[in-house]
């Protein structure tokens, strides 16, 4: 019966902890969503890795369930803590300042992400759920300063649908373009001072039970850019973390911002929860090569995301 109890156990918490690697579980409900609090599930497991660990002393017989217990935190501690530890700042490269910020369809405070773009003066910024109408709101608040909006839909469709991209005058002749085929179309600049770096600003619904497949093939046009035959850098609400296997496989060929400075583990959403807590979902990713020197996440009234800002060395 210890046996027994301890392999049931030991199986529930790799199903709450790795689903991702129990058949990539964690592509499908109610997976999809648990695997995103996989650092809060982790440190309630290690908690009862404890208790076990001291009824062990009293009852040597429970020595299984705490042995596999265990096994699985030491395997999910794995998976998270080396994001919190920074990698080597870069010392070459050429800077790009990049902000972004899920705008909850269009509600968040314009003036004080306006504010925000004056304050950190980025070069480009992504700005998920938000569309003409929104952007038009925007753009003389930031014209002023240098930047010129694209939105991905016009002002007839609504905001959650769009994702705008602002550009600094500093890059010169940028280009842009509008992805269709999604249900979220993304920009992509090139050109200017971009030189062959493409940028994107991207929006991937959300794993609910009735999108989760439209999730994995949001997610599944990323390889594009990250495995492509140029530079790139993501920016945006990519609604996963890096717990997540769909994510983790799209990206290969990219790095994630908050990874590389150590700051993998902070929460982006929801905005009303503490950092520690919530899942990181909102990201940067750049190419092989381009690597972060800094990551910082900010609050907007009117959102439920927090916004990041990151300096990316490209080389």
């Amino acid at each position: 019966m210890r046996w027994l109890a301890a392999l049931l156990l030991t199986a529930l918490a790799a199903v709450a902890v790795v689903p991702d690697l129990l058949f990539e579980m964690d592509r499908f409900p109610p997976f999809a969503q648990t695997v995103a609090f996989r650092p809060v599930l982790l440190a309630g497991l290690v908690v009862v890795v404890v208790f076990f660990a001291v009824l062990t002393v009293l009852r040597r017989g429970l020595w299984p369930i705490t042995a596999g217990l265990a096994v699985v935190a030491v395997i999910g501690g794995g998976l998270v803590l080396p994001r919190t530890v920074a990698d080597t700042p870069p010392t070459s490269g050429t800077p790009l300042k990049v902000l972004s910020l899920n705008v909850f369809e269009g509600e968040a405070d314009v003036d004080t992400l306006a504010a925000l773009i004056r304050t950190e003066a980025p070069d480009v910024v992504s700005i998920p759920e938000s569309g003409g109408r929104f952007a038009g709101e925007l753009d003389p608040l930031i014209a002023p300063l240098g930047y010129r909006t694209v939105a991905s839909v016009s002002e007839r469709h609504q905001d959650v649908g769009g994702v705008t991209l602002a550009v600094s005058e500093r890059l010169g002749d940028v280009q842009t373009r509008i992805g269709r085929g999604l249900p979220f179309p993304f920009v992509e600049a090139t050109g200017g001072g971009l030189g062959d770096l493409r940028f994107v600003a991207f929006h991937s619904v959300a794993p609910t039970r009735g999108s989760i497949d439209q999730w994995r093939s949001d997610l599944g046009v990323l390889p594009q850019w990250c495995q492509g035959p140029t530079p790139a850098v993501l920016a945006g609400d990519f609604n996963a973390t890096l717990d997540h296997s769909a994510l983790r496989d799209s990206t290969a060929g990219c790095g994630d911002a908050a990874d590389q400075t150590g700051n993998g583990l902070v929460g982006t959403w929801p905005n009303w929860a503490p950092r520690w807590l919530g899942p990181q979902i909102d990201h940067v990713f750049g190419t092989d090569g381009i690597t972060a020197e800094s990551f910082e996440v900010h609050d907007v009234p009117g959102t439920d995301h927090r916004a990041i800002v990151t300096t990316l060395r490209v080389p």
